[in-house]
């Protein structure tokens, strides 16, 4: 059966009430991100000790963790500030397995300098794909000596955007390092959000067997709002990668607010990987009763 899970920073506390307000709502699992009230995680901090008391904490509550957060612009146009991107990057990955999961997860990131959700010309350039692919090559290669995984997150704004370039990178990148984060929703865009079975169809033909964990938000047209949009989740400290809700025609909203095919998507998802974990993301913690109960209401009718 697959399971529903959350990501942990849509619960701002420390660790410990973190997990007990997870495990209130029935979830079973979780995608880690490392931001805790009371436990620095920040570079440099994910020592034994630190990776142990997460781990155990959440292992104390029954939420074993899936998969972990390492969301970065990985192909910053500054150098300096890429190579501390992909540093920091590659520390999660070293200690994936001692918090308890091989999978790390980040988009491929844009060379615009205003937004990590913005496209950028270089994004479509031969130049733009190849920087990315030697960075993704090499995060691959350092998941693979530390008996870990990183999973690649389409967006459709950034170098890797499509169901294309999603190929591409993985024929060019065919190592048993990395693999695919699953998120339907990241690959719509004005052009072919009224195209979305084709689409959802063409993810599992060509990608279906790359995937290892999978997330659940939804998707919509923005209508007159074309800003860059993000949510007041109830978190002064929250990162931007966990209030931002679309750009431009498109928003990314909680799992049943939009217009994805979950009917769809989940039977395909679960043609190749009927236990997986579905993520729930892109809401607040007033909304987390109602986007579970949706999800496994989705599961229940399918048989999944």
């Amino acid at each position: 059966m697959m399971q529903s899970g959350i990501f942990t920073a849509y619960f701002p506390y420390g660790l410990e009430e973190t997990a007990s307000r997870i495990r209130g709502h029935g979830f079973n699992t979780v995608q880690l991100d490392l931001h805790f009230k009371d436990v620095d995680l920040g570079a440099g901090k994910l020592g034994k000790d630190n990776c142990k008391r997460v781990r155990d904490t959440f292992r104390a509550h029954d939420l074993p963790i899936s998969a972990i957060s390492g969301y970065t612009n990985i192909i910053h146009p500054d150098p300096d500030h890429r190579r501390a991107n992909v540093e920091r990057l590659k520390e999660i990955i070293r200690n994936a397995r001692a918090l308890g999961s091989r999978y790390v997860i980040s988009e491929t990131g844009t060379y615009n300098t205003e937004s990590e959700w913005m496209s950028d010309p270089k994004n479509r350039t031969e130049e733009g794909f190849e920087t990315c692919r030697a960075v993704i090559a090499e995060l691959a290669r350092e998941a693979y000596d530390h008996g870990a995984m990183f999973l690649l997150e389409t967006y459709v704004n950034n170098v890797v955007g499509s169901v294309e370039e999603t190929v591409r990178m993985f024929a060019q990148v065919d190592h048993p390092g990395l693999g695919l984060l699953m998120d339907p929703t990241n690959y719509f865009e004005s052009h072919n959000i009224d195209d979305m079975d084709r689409v959802l169809n063409q993810v599992f033909d060509t990608l279906g067997d790359k995937i290892h964990i999978a997330h659940a938000k939804d998707v919509a047209r923005a209508g007159d709002d074309k800003s860059e949009k993000h949510a007041d989740i109830g978190d002064d400290d929250a990162l931007a990668s966990h209030t931002f809700r679309g750009v431009g025609e498109i928003v990314l909203n909680a799992p049943g607010t939009g217009a994805l095919n979950y009917d769809l998507y989940l039977r395909r998802l679960s043609e190749k990987h009927p236990n997986i974990p579905v993520i729930i993301e892109h809401l607040d913690e007033a909304d987390v009763p109602r986007a579970k109960r949706f999800l496994d209401e989705k599961f229940v009718a399918h048989g999944l």
